[in-house]
């Protein structure tokens, strides 16, 4: 793949406000495990390759086990996470894939006990800005160094 646009320089304001959601989720209630597995999971549901590169390896950083990043595509399947973690897990997927399903009421559900008000409003903003960082990178063919 050819680099596209470094968007970073292309347009600063448009960074800053990406930025600007990321100061939100950083002074959130969120566990930090919980935002990079997140991450993780929406950028490979998009298929984000420069997206999955670093928050591998940021979630490695952070002391996530590479057993469950090995697994998370598959997280259903296996004993690894938590309730709480499952259910971000599949809102995080039904939030990034919106058009297919318009996120279920089954899967809101399942979040809703594991989480407050504003704790769904972090998260749902975290799944929001992840996707809009990965495509920007898509996009823009950033690929990981």
């Amino acid at each position: 793949m050819q680099h596209r646009l470094d968007f970073y320089k292309a347009s600063p304001a448009a960074i800053k406000a990406v930025l600007g959601l990321e100061d939100r989720i950083a002074k959130s209630e969120l566990e930090k495990s919980l935002v990079e597995l997140v991450r993780l999971r929406a950028s490979q549901i998009n298929g984000c390759a420069y997206c999955i590169d670093m928050h591998t390896a940021d979630a490695r950083k952070g002391g996530e086990d590479d057993r469950r990043l090995a697994t998370l595509q598959v997280w259903r399947e296996t004993p690894f996470f938590t309730a709480r973690e499952q259910a971000a897990l599949a809102w995080t997927e039904a939030v990034t894939l919106v058009s297919q399903d318009h996120v279920p009421d089954a899967v809101w559900e399942a979040v809703r006990p594991h989480f407050s008000d504003a704790e769904l409003v972090d998260l749902t903003l975290l799944i929001s800005a992840i996707n809009t960082w990965n495509r920007f990178a898509i996009a823009f063919r950033k690929t990981p160094a």
